[in-house]
């Protein structure tokens, strides 16, 4: 079919060719194009958008007719490198259910990546712009009251209140408007034993306790800090802790990955004792502490793919690499404990298998599809991972960074991830906020983690071993030694104002507030 645009002075023929699916084997041209998979399914014909050699003079091949008059659009998308706008050159020939929605999800993303969104304002690399203040009234609207089907997830409720402050910190926003109504809200759902709940009259947990100390620690205040329970915080983990080393979430619950994690935070922030208590089921009289086997326990859950699982012999999964990464830092230098418990080249290679292109962003598991949320879970595991190869940065702080600091490039592609988020991400309509694809609605769980993987993705972190603080002096010191600064190891696709907050890549709150609370507890001394 060919037809006349008219645009000014200008006359462009635009022809639009069709041809059939050539069943599960790719396509033999190597400039293989979104047109080839915008609609429809392998049983259907499929229009076809040539490569950038197809564009002579004022003649341009386009694969659908809302193309057609989007001229500087497409300009914009010359500038996207063909490896977010085409199909994958490696693709599985059996076709199973599995292949069939990593194929629609291809689809569903290769019109956002490719800058040719109807609607969107690109910049010069076919990258949008990152909707800060939609993205704030959003997620300040998830502080306010909800609407009533949110009661089936009152158990999560310290969740929200986390997600939607680190976003607003990691957007720029003052939270402090948040600390009366967080204390009123949090303080009645601290159990005497220890610990939180996830609401009212619920027992104590580690997620939501994980949640709550995070949250208070970012609209910071003595106010908020001690409301904490610190001695009965202490004896609750106690009864976590088992004697293989590892935590349970709740007394009477599982132990897995999480637990280590979530224990570990908490431990280092209110500055706990390591001395177990006598009534602990992990204690035995021989010294043992809070943290006796931890880091064993973790590498027991390394599983045969390089990947983490929770506990033990069961599926890997991206967000328990970040939590076995985290915890192994909070309990030591990263170039030190992660090669000792470890094994480091399975998990890159299983890490770098979860970024996707054409999409760019991560998947949380083997065979399964990208996920705004992993932006973090899978990406700021990089990080932790960079440190542990670099070595530590000396005298960042006031001179030159190691050699070795600064050979290291990025074990990711940066770009990929950012074009994802801010092309993928991005709910650009009235409500706002962040969400796993574009198929799906945005919500806080995701606004948080995919501006944290933003975030991690914009800046490049140096653990640093003559960073020295008087609030570091004792148990745990390496968590508070990080310092970050931009990232400019790249050509940067994205306008400097949209460039987001920093979070600290253990703790993931903002920068310095990890310090001022571990620094406020360690003044209070014992209990």
């Amino acid at each position: 079919m060919t037809f006349l645009v008219k645009r000014q002075k200008h006359r462009h023929r635009v022809v639009f060719k069709r041809r059939a699916m050539a069943g599960p084997d790719p396509p033999s041209s190597a400039s293989r194009s979104v047109g080839e998979s915008l609609h429809g399914d392998a049983q259907h014909r499929q229009p076809y958008l040539a490569g950038p050699s197809s564009v002579v003079g004022e003649e341009f091949v386009l694969n659908s007719p809302r193309l057609a008059t989007m001229s500087t659009k497409t300009a914009h998308a010359s500038m996207v490198p063909d490896l977010f706008t085409s199909l994958p050159y490696i693709r599985d020939l059996l076709n199973t259910q599995s292949s069939q929605i990593q194929e629609g999800t291809i689809q569903e993303c290769l019109p956002f990546l490719s800058g040719l969104e109807p609607g969107a304002i690109y910049n010069d690399y076919g990258v949008p712009h990152l909707e800060r203040k939609r993205h704030i009234q959003f997620l300040h609207k998830s502080l306010k009251k909800l609407p009533a089907p949110y009661v089936a997830a009152d158990a999560s409720r310290p969740w929200m209140f986390y997600w939607a402050l680190a976003g607003l910190s990691t957007l720029g926003e003052d939270v402090s408007q948040y600390r009366e109504p967080l204390i009123s809200t949090v303080r009645p759902i601290q159990n005497a034993t220890g610990g939180f709940g996830g609401g009212n009259g619920q027992m104590s947990h580690l997620a939501p306790t994980y949640a709550i100390v995070l949250a208070l620690a970012i609209v910071g205040g003595e106010e908020a800090l001690d409301i904490i329970d610190r001695r009965a915080m202490w004896k609750w983990l106690g009864a976590l802790k088992q004697l293989d080393g590892g935590f349970q979430v709740s007394v009477g619950g599982e132990e897995d990955i999480r637990g280590a994690y979530c224990a570990a935070v908490i431990i280092t922030l209110l500055d706990l004792p390591l001395e177990l208590p006598r009534d602990s089921p992990a204690w035995s009289g021989e010294g043992a502490t809070l943290l006796t086997g931890l880091a064993e326990w973790v590498r027991t859950c390394q599983t045969f793919e390089g990947g983490f699982s929770g506990l033990p012999d069961v599926e890997a999964h991206g967000a328990y690499a970040f939590c076995a990464l985290a915890c192994l830092c909070i309990l030591g230098d990263p170039h030190v404990m992660i090669p000792k418990y470890i094994d480091v080249p399975r998990l890159i290679s299983w890490l770098s298998a979860r970024q996707y292109a054409p999409e760019g962003g991560f998947s949380g598991r083997t065979n399964k599809l990208v996920d705004g949320c992993y932006s973090h879970w899978v990406g700021s595991c990089w990080p932790l991972l960079e440190a542990c190869l670099d070595g530590p940065s000396r005298n960042f702080a006031g001179g030159p960074r190691s050699a070795a600091t600064k050979s290291l490039r990025s074990l990711y592609s940066r770009e990929g991830l950012i074009r994802y988020i801010l092309c993928c991400c991005q709910d650009r309509t009235k409500r706002g906020g962040l969400r796993d694809k574009p198929s799906h609605s945005s919500d806080s769980y995701h606004t948080c983690y995919v501006l944290a993987g933003l975030s991690s993705a914009q800046h490049k972190w140096h653990f640093n071993t003559t960073e020295t603080k008087t609030e570091t002096i004792g148990n745990l010191a390496s968590p508070y030694q990080w310092t970050c600064e931009p990232f400019v190891g790249e050509e940067q696709i994205y306008n400097e104002g949209d460039r987001v907050g920093t979070l600290h890549p253990v703790f993931v709150i903002p920068e310095g507030a990890a310090e001022e609370t571990r620094a406020y507890f360690a003044s209070k001394g014992g209990f």
